[in-house]
């Protein structure tokens, strides 16, 4: 709008009074101009990377961002159960993958929060209004003594690296930042350890809920500075998994960290910090190690670009030599022996209780054999290969440049030295370390990427690990022996052969009633292969559960799609008829509370049946545990009840087919990622006509 001013006398009252509006009219559009101008340029900071005394505040009714300078990283406000959060999360990824919580253990319960540089200390604040009376509360804050002064130089930054800075925006000096206080989840560049100077200790703790509630849970990885610094998984004050120590090269206990993508940017053991950090060598390659809820470290990676999803790298603890102290003092856990029993004693000891040792139970550990006499003439060294050496929280270090040899004259010169190894594998070997008293958490590693342990043994003892002329008498009995036993046992099988064979074409010809006419065409047919690739070869660590007549695994098919393979039990007395009838009745039944069965597999003896993922388990996975049990409000268990009443409403009366479960249970209710329950395991399931009413069965079965 456009006013022309003409300089002239207002002598009447008419007149000055028509002056007044005109200029009153004037001055209001020049106003509403300004507030519009000023609501475009406070919009426009909410796409910057800093926060600042001169910009307006990020705002949670108003859904304000910070944008890192490359688009990487987002900070703002998230909800979580009703509670909302300030926090960092990927901004360019689907979803919203939360790295960072600054109010983690002080949710706010509505959107009056609010972040922004305080006027007084130059602090990054986080504020909350009171609905009562209008006040103003601080919820969370950087509460840096070293905050700039005035408070007008301080700048909070959200770098692409996912660090958030408040740093002096005059002399560029860093004040406080996110990466010295992480919560559940370690990015790349992001420093673990103690800073020895500040006592800043920077440590990794889990969610309490991974799905609802980011407040600080019961397991921590952390460095533990004493003797030869150790990464360890905590579950509250108790140790639950050790990375071991840094040997030069790797931490001892991950083996398996190590890749094209990943490069260790180094550790660090000095008089100002004991420091861990790991880059990413490539830069289209996003990373982050998460600790869940369960106390599992996983290691996930994306590619920039790429539509697949997160996918998972690495994870510990994985199977039951992870368990911290699993074969207790002076035992050794070997994986490869879990079939019958993965703990065994180390050279020179004997279980301490055979009894229960004998039973599983490895408890009260190893202890000398009787007799044992150390630190005496003809005592050594028996060498342990491939292993991770026990916890160093107590060892003494000796020089870096002490050589191997060395080292076991240091131990022979202390009879209360029990092993030595190097501190230093790269290049050869170098430095000493030596255990005094018990030797906790020894495990041995299937693959390569362990280490040698050296146990201080007797002379007896010591003879019977050497070679000499004698032993090698014993093998060559040892050998005849096995030659003869395998030619026994080649004739007994012979003898045996034409008979199996027999029946087994017998056991072929009744497994083939599931013939091409039961195939239907909604049900694909999947290759074995297909099944082992997804489910690598059946591993343990991706073991499920076991069901009504098998074991259950999680799979994930070449295009990303995840499963759950049923498969069935060899050596099940009740196999194809259960199977036959899972697949028969679940091939025609489709709703939204029932399992879904995408397809099946059969090969010679093994029978398999494919579902969808569900990622929450079963509903006693829930409600028979003290500490899960309470994410399910009453809410949410009614909704459960309810889905459960639809399904059973829609097996007995709207399906096309009559059917009675005959085995509902709580493990037989699965959970998808909204809490939706969906009755699965129909193997105990009988068909029913239309009209009727009764049956009788012939053999008890279900729970």
């Amino acid at each position: 709008m456009k006013y022309n001013f003409h300089m002239q006398m207002f002598s009447t009252k008419s007149s000055r009074t028509y002056f007044n509006h005109y200029i009153m009219n004037y001055l209001t559009h020049v106003m509403i101009h300004y507030t519009l101008l000023q609501s475009l340029i406070f919009k426009l900071c909410t796409c910057l990377d800093t926060i600042s005394i001169n910009t307006q505040p990020i705002r949670d009714i108003d859904g304000d961002v910070l944008i890192s300078s490359g688009g990487t990283f987002a900070l703002g406000f998230f909800n979580k159960a009703n509670y909302h959060y300030v926090g960092i999360w990927y901004h360019k990824i689907p979803g919203q993958t939360v790295v960072w919580v600054a109010n983690r253990d002080r949710p706010i319960n509505d959107s009056s929060g609010f972040l922004s540089i305080d006027t007084t200390s130059g602090n990054l604040v986080l504020y909350k209004t009171s609905r009562i009376n209008q006040t103003v509360e601080v919820v969370w804050s950087t509460n840096s003594s070293s905050a700039c002064s005035p408070a007008s130089d301080c700048v909070a930054q959200l770098l692409d690296s996912g660090n958030l800075f408040l740093l002096h925006n005059i002399n560029k000096q860093v004040i406080w930042q996110s990466f010295d206080y992480p919560t559940n989840t370690r990015l790349s560049n992001m420093k673990l350890g103690i800073d020895l100077r500040t006592g800043v200790n920077r440590f990794l703790t889990s969610w309490k809920s991974d799905q609802d509630d980011p407040g600080t849970g019961n397991y921590s990885y952390r460095i533990v500075p004493g003797g030869s610094p150790q990464l360890i998984l905590y579950k509250g004050q108790i140790p639950s998994w050790r990375a071991g120590h840094w040997n030069g090269i790797r931490w001892s206990g991950i083996p398996a960290m190590t890749g094209k993508f990943l490069f260790h940017v180094g550790f660090v053991n000095d008089n100002n910090e004991i420091s861990d950090m790991w880059g990413v060598s490539d830069l289209s390659i996003l990373s982050r190690l998460v600790l869940n809820e369960s106390g599992v470290l996983q290691m996930f990676i994306w590619y920039k670009g790429a539509e697949q999803g997160w996918n998972e790298m690495w994870s510990a603890p994985t199977d039951r030599c992870d368990q911290y102290g699993r074969c207790s003092a002076f035992g050794l856990c070997d994986s490869s022996n879990a079939a019958r029993f993965e703990c065994i004693c180390l050279p020179g000891y004997e279980p301490r209780s055979p009894t229960q040792w004998y039973m599983r139970d490895a408890n009260h550990g190893c202890v000398r054999k009787p007799g044992s006499s150390i630190c005496s003439k003809g005592e050594g060294f028996v060498k342990v290969t491939n292993v991770k050496v026990p916890d160093t929280s107590n060892v003494t270090v000796i020089s870096s440049s002490l050589s191997l040899k060395a080292c076991k004259k240091e131990c022979l010169r202390n009879c209360n030295c029990t092993a030595y190894a190097s501190a230093n594998i790269s290049k050869g070997g170098s430095g000493c370390i030596l255990w005094h008293g018990n030797l906790t958490d020894t495990r041995k590693f299937t693959s390569d990427g362990g280490q040698d342990l050296y146990i201080r043994v007797d002379e007896q003892e010591l003879a019977q690990y050497a070679k000499k002329p004698n032993s090698m008498l014993a093998s060559k009995r040892t050998r005849i022996i096995l030659v003869v036993s395998c030619v026994t046992i080649f004739f007994s099988i012979t003898f045996f052969a034409y008979w199996f064979c027999k029946r087994k074409r017998k056991e072929s010809s009744k497994e083939k009633k599931l013939d091409e006419s039961e195939r239907h065409s909604d049900l694909p047919f999947f290759d074995l292969r297909t099944l082992i690739t997804a489910t690598d070869n059946f591993s343990a660590t991706k073991k499920l559960g076991q069901g009504g007549f098998g074991s259950v695994y999680k799979g994930q098919l070449v295009n990303g799609q995840e499963i759950a393979v049923k498969r069935l039990s060899k050596h099940s007395g009740q196999g194809m008829e259960e199977f036959k009838n899972e697949v028969t009745l679940i091939a025609k039944l489709q709703h939204r509370n029932l399992v879904r069965l995408l397809g099946c597999c059969i090969h010679k003896e093994e029978k398999m049946l494919i579902y969808e993922y569900l990622p929450n388990k079963s509903l006693d996975y829930f409600i028979f545990d003290a500490s899960r049990r309470s994410h399910l409000d009453w809410t949410k268990r009614f909704e459960i009840v309810i889905g459960i009443a639809r399904g059973i409403l829609y097996l007995h009366q709207d399906s096309r087919l009559k059917i009675i479960h005959r085995d509902l249970k709580a493990s037989n209710v699965l959970l998808d990622s909204a809490m939706n329950p969906k009755i699965s395991d129909f193997g105990m399931a009988r068909m029913f006509g239309e009209d009727q009413i009764q049956e009788n069965t012939k053999r008890v079965v279900g729970t």
